[in-house]
């Protein structure tokens, strides 16, 4: 009995692991066609960003990283800081609510600020009132804060771009379900726009060799197990 429960979990181990195996060879395609399809986007000329009709059909894997192209004014008293780390440096996205001339509110990464620059006082050339258009590529909100840290919207302390949460707490009212990476620097330096990292973790072969590797070891084990089974029982029958 022990034996026959012992076969069933190698099989079943053979089995399991060679399935999981092959589900990351699956998501190694898609990540793959997820790459070129963003590849694709970034390099196309800006389009008008999508207004209130096409919000209930925007989604990450049709949208983000999509170049697009916003005209309107800066809500510069309602700018939010969220932490970021760059390639500049530990500091803060600058994230400014822009009232297009199409009547709708977006929020606009106009980029990083350094810690002492924090202060909008210390970039007051950057802070601009009159009608601008911005391009940059659309990216998808980060509900629920950063790794290990909650937004705190009641204290002002913001880990995460997080689309709704923000339009909440600054009374913005209704807002696209996504935010623009602007793509150039704001007059007087700051904030430093442009820094978006398109970038995408594809370590899926690796795992999947893995899963592989542990189904090999298993079956392995599984030849070991019959070759002693076959053993036993012209010893048991003399």
């Amino acid at each position: 009995m022990a034996s026959v429960l012992l076969g069933s979990l190698i099989g079943l181990a053979i089995v399991g692991f060679s399935a999981l195996g092959v589900w990351q060879l699956q998501r190694r395609d898609w990540k793959l066609d997820l790459i070129a399809r963003v590849d694709s986007r970034i390099h196309q000329p800006a389009a008008a960003a999508p207004g209130p009709a096409d919000w209930p059909s925007i989604s990450a894997d049709d949208d983000e990283y999509r170049r697009v192209r916003v005209t309107g004014h800066f809500l510069n008293d309602r700018e939010t800081l969220v932490q970021a780390v760059t390639d500049l440096g530990g500091g803060f996205w600058v994230v400014t609510p822009l009232v297009t001339d199409d009547g709708f509110t977006v929020l606009v990464n106009r980029g990083f600020v350094p810690p002492e620059r924090r202060d909008p006082t210390t970039r007051t050339a950057g802070m601009a009132s009159d009608t601008m258009t911005v391009e940059g590529l659309m990216r998808m909100t980060e509900p629920n804060g950063g790794f290990l840290r909650a937004n705190a919207p009641a204290e002002d302390r913001w880990y995460s771009r997080d689309v709704a949460a923000i339009a909440e707490a600054k009374g913005l009212g209704d807002v696209a379900p996504y935010f623009i990476d602007a793509d150039t620097t704001n007059p007087g330096s700051y904030p430093v726009g442009g820094l978006t990292r398109v970038t995408f973790r594809n370590t899926h072969l690796v795992y999947a060799m893995t899963w592989f590797a542990l189904a090999a070891m298993a079956l392995a084990a599984g030849v070991w197990f019959v070759r002693e089974e076959m053993r036993r029982v012209p010893r048991g029958r003399a």
